[in-house]
């Protein structure tokens, strides 16, 4: 049979665990991939509050009140069975599937309850604490219904949610918010209510799940789900090619060595996430707004979508994807050098900065990222920018940019990216004033009241037609002001074995998550 390609699709996938696997592993039915290799997984983390990517993983385990279908277009159960929100936006009434704990207690709204108000409070170091600002209570109105209630609209609320793994009261309550994030109970006898239940993880090697015989959508079809680690997607690839796992994510210039490959499936679809080039707004290299749009004009997106991205990337003009949000009439920064020469010029960067080295840091730590960096290093070199790439794994990135104790000298410019699909709220975090840490994720201090006044806006409409249209605003004062250089949008792929039956993955931002349904995932002989 050919070899298909889909675009944001649901496909067939299982695996056996290789060289790593024990005699009981081979008596029982087993999927092993690299759950967690690429841009949208996060070895090693198993605290959904501090998670802000890995979702793929952590959702065969840990479940949400609502998430996304797997095409990213509506909101389904999950928890929840299901929902109603008043007509002032402000009460969120919560129907609750009947579930257990996979350690046998009930799960009830007291759960949920206990989840938002842990998940709200800042000492537990949960991402989702800003987005909850808007929560005002959380009433247990019985033990299948909850509702929560909003100081003000918030049109971002449920969409937020979709990341909020409901956790057990029963076995967390006695943990000490501030001791939540780092506490060894995440990586050691984790409870959740989906359809496999934490086993074992073996540091660095894997992570072993089996399957929750009493789970409400079915017992899984097959009895062990192994996540293995790989240093890089070229270390999972090989280990695909050997038959070791049957699946993983892949670089764009790795698709084309799997085409035409009868044994394996190409699964494509939008990152959702713009990458860009964050000026950190401590630093005074980045004032005068003629730098950063020198900047701009440097760089040949174009050329680098073409030559390095093989065109599996769209250039971006602002932060937002979705087509509906971005207005007409935007710069586009065509790729003009004598013009950005003029405008370092004009903004005098021989005295600003000149030729001295400036930093620039990623958490990107592959192949396709190296080769981008240096060509925009070499653009940027062209017209007097003088930038070092220096890539750093995601904890030692996030070390530096989100701690209060960092010097911003040390990260005066990153590659980074952000997800704002399918939800554009997701942008108000990284830009708002009201963001910077450690409230939010605004780690480059970016303080434009415009911006400000537009997000704040848009956050808050509660007409959907309307929304979208000061969402465009968001876009437009984002191109014209240039809190970043926004790069482009790329698109993402995976491979998987033709024996995976069922199997469900989505490009999604961060790993999702969405309607995966592992407990139909299976494998043939």
């Amino acid at each position: 049979m050919a070899m298909r390609t889909y675009r944001k699709a649901l496909i067939c996938a299982a695996f056996l665990a290789g060289t790593m696997m024990t005699p009981a592993f081979a008596q029982t039915k087993t999927i092993t991939g690299g759950f967690d290799v690429g841009p949208g997984g996060l070895q090693g983390n198993f605290n959904p509050m501090t998670a802000p990517a890995g979702y793929t993983w952590l959702s065969t385990y840990f479940e949400p009140l609502v998430t996304y279908d797997a095409g990213l277009t509506k909101l389904v159960p999950a928890l929840a069975a299901s929902w109603e929100i008043s007509d002032d936006k402000l009460s969120y009434t919560f129907k609750l599937a009947d579930e257990t704990w996979h350690d046998g207690q009930k799960f009830s709204a007291a759960d949920v309850k206990f989840t938002i108000e842990l998940n709200k409070n800042p000492k537990t170091a949960s991402l989702l604490s800003a987005r909850l600002a808007a929560v005002d209570s959380v009433e247990v109105k019985d033990p299948r219904t909850v509702v929560v209630k909003l100081s003000r609209p918030d049109n971002a609320l449920i969409v937020s949610l979709t990341k909020m793994m409901i956790l057990p009261a029963h076995a967390l309550a006695g943990i000490a918010p501030e001791d939540m994030a780092k506490n060894a109970m995440w990586s050691t006898k984790p409870i959740g209510t989906g359809p496999f239940k934490f086993v074992r993880y073996e540091t660095d090697r894997f992570v072993e799940l089996a399957a929750n015989e009493s789970y409400r959508g079915g017992r899984p079809k097959v009895d062990r789900l192994i996540n293995r680690y790989f240093a890089n997607a070229a270390a999972a690839i090989s280990a695909l090619r050997a038959g070791e796992i049957q699946f993983t994510y892949i670089e764009s210039d790795d698709v084309p060595t799997f085409k035409g490959n009868k044994d394996y499936t190409i699964i494509e679809g939008a990152s959702y996430v713009a990458n860009y080039i964050g000026f950190n707004n401590q630093v005074p290299l980045w004032n005068d707004i003629r730098v950063r749009q020198a900047v701009m004009h440097a760089i040949d997106r174009n050329a680098i979508i073409d030559s390095l991205y093989k065109g599996s990337a769209k250039k971006a003009d602002c932060g937002y994807v979705e087509g509906s949000l971005i207005p007409k009439g935007l710069d586009e920064y065509a790729y003009d050098p004598a013009k950005a020469t003029k405008l370092l010029k004009d903004a005098g960067w021989d005295k600003i900065n000149g030729a001295k080295p400036i930093s620039w840091i990623t958490y990107y730590n592959n192949p396709l990222t190296a080769n981008v960096m240096a060509a925009i290093q070499s653009m940027l070199a062209q017209v007097g920018i003088n930038v070092v790439p220096r890539a750093l794994d995601p904890a030692g990135y996030n070390g530096i940019v989100m701690s209060r104790t960092s010097n911003p000298a040390d990260f005066p410019l990153v590659y980074a990216g952000l997800q704002n699909g399918p939800d554009p709220g997701t942008l108000n975090l990284g830009l708002n004033e009201s963001q910077i840490p450690p409230v939010g994720q605004n780690f480059l201090q970016i303080k434009i009241p415009e911006l400000n006044a537009a997000l704040n806006a848009a956050v808050a409409e509660t007409d959907q037609a309307k929304a979208t249209t000061k969402y465009q605003d968001v876009c437009a004062v984002m191109n014209k002001t240039l809190p970043w250089g926004t790069m482009w949008v790329a698109n993402r792929y995976g491979v998987a074995s033709v024996k995976l039956k069922d199997f469900v993955w989505t490009p999604a931002p961060g790993g999702g998550p969405f309607a995966a349904t592992p407990e139909k995932w299976s494998i043939a002989p």
